[in-house]
C-alpha cells in the first residue's frame, strides 16, 4: 500500500502515538525548564557557580544517547522512567546556559531601583530580574523542546513511548512491504509536533513578553 493509505489503516495507533509523544515531552519540559530556571537563578551571580552549572549540563548533554539510556535502564528498568530522565537531562544545558545568561544581563539599575523600594532578593528575582531575562530563557526552551522531540524518538529503544516505535520498528523490518511506511510516518509525525509546539512556545513568547522587551 502507498503512504498515505498506511496512514489511514494506522490512524488510530499513529494518532496514539503521536498522543503519548506530545504528552512525554511536554511534561519532561516542564520539568526542564522548572530545574533549569531554578540551577540558573542559584548560580548567576557567581562567575565559578555559573560556569560549573553549564560545564554540567553540557557534559551531560555530550553523552550519546543510547549510551545514556543504557546506563539508565539497569536502575530505572525500561518504558516511562529511564526515557523521562533522560529528556530532562537533556533539556537542561540551553534553558540553564540561557537563564544565567538572561538573568547577568538585567540592567544593574533596575536591580538597584528594586532594591531601593524596599524589594527583598526574592521580590526582585521573582518581579524584576526574571520577567526582563524571561525572553532570552524562552529562547532556550525553544532550543530544548526541538532537541527532545528528536531524542525522545531513540528513547523507543528503552521502551519508551512516542513516534519512535515506528521508527525502530520500520528499521527492525526493513524490506517488508510498509518498512519505509512507518520510518516516514513516525519522522513526518515528530517534525509536525516539533513545529506545532514551536509555534505553540512563539505565542506564549508574544502573551507573556512585556511589548516594552520585543525586540
Amino acid at each position: 500500500m502507498d503512504f498515505w493509505e498506511y496512514v489511514s489503516s494506522r490512524r488510530e495507533q499513529l494518532l496514539s502515538d503521536a498522543f503519548q509523544h506530545a504528552s512525554a515531552v511536554f511534561q519532561c519540559m516542564l520539568v526542564a525548564a522548572l530545574a533549569g530556571v531554578a540551577i540558573g537563578a542559584l548560580t548567576y551571580r557567581s562567575e565559578r557557580g555559573g560556569r560549573i552549572a553549564v560545564l554540567t549540563t553540557g557534559t551531560i548533554l555530550t553523552l550519546p544517547s543510547y549510551a545514556l539510556l543504557g546506563l539508565l535502564i539497569p536502575v530505572l528498568g525500561l518504558g516511562v522512567p529511564p526515557t523521562v530522565t533522560a529528556l530532562v537531562l537533556y533539556a537542561l544545558l540551553p534553558i540553564v546556559r540561557n537563564a544565567i545568561v538572561g538573568l547577568r544581563g538585567v540592567d544593574p539599575a533596575l536591580v538597584d531601583a528594586a532594591r531601593g523600594i524596599g524589594m527583598t532578593g526574592a521580590a526582585r528575582l521573582l518581579r524584576v530580574e526574571l520577567p526582563i531575562a524571561w525572553p532570552v530563557i524562552l529562547a532556550g526552551i525553544r532550543v530544548s523542546t526541538q532537541m527532545s522531540m528528536g531524542i525522545l524518538a531513540i528513547a523507543a529503544f528503552a521502551s519508551g513511548p512516542g513516534l519512535g516505535n515506528e521508527i525502530f520498528s520500520g528499521l527492525a523490518s526493513l524490506g517488508s512491504a510498509n518498512a519505509l511506511n512507518e520510518v516516514l510516518a513516525g519522522t513526518l509525525g515528530i517534525v509536525l509536533l516539533a513545529l506545532l509546539f514551536d509555534a505553540a512556545l512563539v505565542l506564549l513568547g508574544r502573551l507573556t513578553v512585556s511589548r516594552g522587551l520585543h525586540g
